[in-house]
């Protein structure tokens, strides 16, 4: 149960005074549905309204505060032209300007001969001062009302700054005392606030400087929020692990037979990876380790051989992957070797319905069936194991630690292995996955060559259609993808369908297209089309982003690729070079090229280290980005920025492990107050593994 402390927090946004259904609405769409969400949107900005200079001294373009004297009202004089107020000090004269203006209410607002403070933005226009729309006019008397620096918060359209900033007002207000949750020797040393000024602090910025993740009030809020995460992921682990495993030792006769089967030899990155993995499976402790491999590093073969091992003893497997491109995939790699172990493989997604669903669900809960490869579609009630040894999760970032939970729950204590093909930088492996072990193969596997990365102008498009005929002419076979468009699906698609069209009229060949509003059925035709040769060139969105395997395309022409961050143009390119042709991979850029996008072009020409890329993409972009939804749905973090706190987020890891060896149940005072910490930040799903305190 939430405590009771948090309960205000915890209301909707719809509590606030002022706020109505569709203000709700906008707000919801920026920060989220509850107050919560409100206090911890901080401010992306500051006006700083405290330039009150006299009128003739006033610098023009700058924002300023003035006391001025309303002399006279000019109406326009059809609807359309602006309404204009003089109004001056005892050095010079400045006019307002208002357009669509209510003539009453600037005569209520403005009366003549009254003294009024003015705030806004004051230009030269003609040899003359002007201020249009002023943002503040109040009476003198009213000046303490008056905010010298205001805060600036992310807005949508139809959301104003002013209704914005008074509902964070609002749910600031609503921020009870807490306790205090950090080891008061550390606060002090660093000199930090408790967290309610913190908060305080953090929203009324008064200059730039304020705003920067190293200022002491941003720390401690972003060391509050790092401690809640690596807390909840210990806890996790704790539990996870709290249960005995089992030791899988395995006898090394279906491994063997696999490996004689397969047409290349494993690398040493490889055989490491696996001997940490297999000695995971063979210690009584449950196995929870994730496995991390560039594009077409050989991760497959590496948990198919784990796989095996759990088979050997009598145990079942189950490998599952995000789309259901992906596990035809590992279905079609996997078949080959299985059959050589002598071992069942079936597969179950979405698509699988009536008798054969219940055919396949029948076996598998009868231990007819070794390896079950599938989506989501494992964590179904109706899916039950005889005996599940080990669970292998594909891509993980599609999978957060709720579904490793869920799978995990499908085995008595079953082993999980999780593989990502994104390379994540250090400072972010520690927040989303600091649950795990991780290991690593680096390298390319044998046979593979580097892509040659092309990076070209949009205006030279006919040249590369031009060699794109060439390649096509001799055999080649291409993958066109078209740009992420932000807004909306469906530009992105319209934009595919163009370009399709484009490239069959220019090129003269049947053109394949593939995006993500089609069906499945229709995705694995267009895929199975291209795979086979009957179309050489496929345009695609960014579906085919994660592990389409089709050895024989051999260019991939990236669009707009200035729009896409670098682990996404890093999966892409990954798409290509998987054959024994000689690759390219060629990034579009239209203009305008800003600093980032550029750095971003050269970084993929220079290297293809999947791990060097990660660690610039973080350099470049930030957390926020990196983590986005759009790229990973990893966690995502309101006030703490895993880049500019990388040093925070150790000290965090280190001291949610001392507090959890020390008080494992969270009952100590601070044991109790850290219990609301986990609760203010969402961490509901960690609190449960505690026994009630």
């Amino acid at each position: 149960m939430r405590p009771a402390i948090l309960f205000p927090l915890f209301a909707e946004i719809r509590t606030l005074s002022g706020v109505g259904p569709k203000l709700e609405k906008l707000i919801q769409k920026v920060a989220g549905p509850r107050l919560v969400d409100l206090v911890f949107d901080l401010p992306v900005g500051v006006v700083d309204r405290s330039y009150q200079p006299k009128l003739a001294a006033a610098e023009p373009g700058r924002i300023a505060t003035v006391t001025v004297t309303v002399l006279e009202h000019r109406p326009g004089r059809v609807k359309s032209q602006p309404y204009k107020v003089m109004v001056s000090d005892e050095t010079a004269m400045m006019e307002l300007v208002f357009f669509r203006a209510h003539a009453d209410y600037l005569a209520k607002q403005l009366p003549l001969g009254e003294t009024r403070v003015l705030s806004g933005r004051i230009e030269r226009f003609k040899d003359r001062l002007q201020m249009t729309h002023p943002d503040y006019v109040v009476a003198l008397e009213d000046i303490a009302s008056f905010p010298l620096h205001e805060p600036i918060y992310p807005l949508t359209e139809g959301l104003t700054a002013r209704p914005m900033a008074k509902a964070v007002r609002g749910a600031l207000e609503k921020v009870p005392e807490m306790p205090e949750w950090q080891d008061p020797a550390f606060v002090k040393q660093r000199k930090w606030d408790v967290f309610g000024a913190a908060l305080e602090t953090a929203h009324g910025p008064a200059h730039d400087s304020d705003l920067a993740p190293t200022t002491p009030a941003r720390q401690r809020l972003a060391y509050d929020e790092l401690l809640a995460n690596q807390l909840a992921l210990l806890l996790i682990r704790a539990n996870l692990r709290g249960g005995k495993g089992r030791v899988i030792s395995g006898t090394g006769k279906l491994k063997a037979r696999a490996i004689a089967a397969l047409p290349f030899t494993l690398t040493d990155p490889q055989l490491s990876a696996l001997a940490e993995i297999e000695q995971d499976m063979g210690s009584e402790k449950r196995m929870l380790r994730l496995l991390q491999g560039d594009v077409g590093s050989g991760k497959t073969i590496v948990a198919l051989l784990a796989m095996l091992k759990a088979v050997e003893d009598g145990l079942q497997a189950a490998l599952m992957a995000p789309t259901e491109l992906l596990v035809r995939q590992h279905l079609a790699s996997l078949e080959p070797y299985a059959a050589a172990a002598g071992i069942r493989l079936a597969c179950l997604t979405g698509r699988e319905k009536g008798a054969g669903r219940e055919t396949t669900l029948a076996k598998l809960a009868a231990g007819e069936i070794d390896i079950l490869v599938g989506t989501h579609a494992l964590f179904s009630e109706d899916v039950t194991f005889k005996d599940l040894g080990l669970a292998v999760v594909d891509e993980q970032h599609r999978f957060g630690v709720h579904q490793r939970m869920q799978l995990q729950s499908k085995g008595k204590p079953a082993d999980v292995l999780v593989m990502t093909a994104t390379p994540i930088p250090r400072t972010l492996a520690l927040t989303a996955y600091g649950d795990m072990d991780v290991s690593k193969i680096t390298g390319r596997p044998p046979g593979r060559k580097p892509v040659e990365t092309r990076v070209m102008g949009a205006a030279r498009m006919d040249d590369l259609i031009a060699h794109l005929r060439i390649a096509l002419d001799r055999g080649a076979r291409a993958y066109w993808v078209c740009p992420l468009v932000e807004e909306s699906e469906k530009i992105d698609l319209a934009a595919a369908q163009e370009r399709a069209v484009m490239l069959r009229q220019a090129l003269g060949l049947n053109v394949g297209l593939i995006h993500g509003k089609m069906k499945a059925a229709e995705r694995d035709a267009a895929m199975t089309a291209f795979k086979a040769g009957e179309t050489q060139l496929l345009v695609a969105t960014t579906v085919i982003e994660v592990g389409v395997d089709v050895p024989e395309a051999t260019i991939m022409v990236v669009e707009h690729a200035e729009r896409f961050g670098l682990a996404q143009l890093h999966q892409l390119r990954g798409r290509v070079g998987r054959g024994s042709g000689k690759s390219s991979c060629i990034l579009l850029w239209h203009e305008p090229l800003g600093v980032t996008a550029k750095a971003r072009l050269k970084t993929m020409r220079e290297t293809d280290d999947g791990f060097v890329i990660a660690e610039e993409d973080l350099r470049l972009r930030g957390p926020g980005e990196v983590l986005g939804k759009r790229q990973s749905g990893m966690e995502e973090f309101r006030m703490a920025d895993p880049a500019a706190h990388a040093d925070l987020l150790a000290v965090a890891h280190d001291d949610a492990r001392l507090i959890l060896t020390r008080d494992p149940d969270l009952k100590s005072p601070r044991g109790n107050a850290l219990r609301v910490l986990l609760y203010l930040f969402g961490r509901d799903e960690a609190v449960r593994y505690l026994r009630t305190g």
